[in-house]
C-alpha cells in the first residue's frame, strides 16, 4: 500500500515537469482511497494564469475526476508549503488532509508566514503534515533558481 512518501515521489516528477516547461518547479497529486485521481504541475507563465499553481491544478483535475467541487476525504501532496490562495482553496474543497514538502518561509501559509487552517472562522478543518521529503523539494527549488540567477 502506497505511503505518505511514495505519494510526494509522485508529486516531485510532477514538479520535474514544470521545471521542465520552465515554470518553478512544484507539483502536486491528489489521492482518494489508494490512489491517484488527479495531478498538477506549476503553469502559471504557459497558462497566463497567476492561479494555475500546482495545488489548483490538481484541485480542478480532482473535481473533474470525481464529478464534485468537493473533494472530501482526499489527501493532497505537494512539494512546497501552499501560499495563502492555495491554502483556502484546500479548504474549500473540503480535502482531509494536506502533505506538504519543503517549508516556503517566504509565502508559506500553513505556519511559516500565516496560518490559514487555523482561522477561527473557516468553515473546514484539514490535517496538515509538512516535512515529507523537505530536503528532496527544498533541493529541486534551490537547484532551480540557482541556475536563473546564473
Amino acid at each position: 500500500m502506497p505511503d505518505d512518501i511514495d505519494f510526494m515521489r509522485l508529486a516531485l516528477e510532477q514538479a520535474s515537469r514544470a521545471r521542465t516547461a520552465g515554470e518553478v518547479p512544484i507539483g502536486a497529486v491528489l489521492v482518494a482511497g489508494d490512489g491517484v485521481i488527479a495531478a498538477g504541475a506549476n503553469r502559471p507563465i504557459a497558462s497566463h494564469d497567476p492561479t494555475a499553481h500546482a495545488e489548483i491544478e490538481a484541485l480542478r483535475a480532482g473535481g473533474q475526476a470525481l464529478d464534485s467541487y468537493r473533494l472530501t476525504d482526499t489527501t493532497l501532496y505537494v512539494t512546497l508549503e501552499p501560499c495563502a490562495m492555495c491554502a483556502m482553496a484546500i479548504v474549500h474543497a473540503r480535502v482531509r488532509r494536506l502533505v506538504f514538502g519543503a517549508w516556503d518561509p517566504r509565502a508559506g501559509a500553513t505556519g511559516s508566514v500565516t496560518d490559514i487552517f487555523a482561522l477561527p472562522g473557516c468553515n473546514h478543518r484539514v490535517d496538515v503534515f509538512g516535512g515529507v521529503l523537505a530536503e528532496e523539494c527544498g533541493s529541486l527549488l534551490r537547484e532551480f533558481f540557482a541556475a536563473r540567477r546564473g
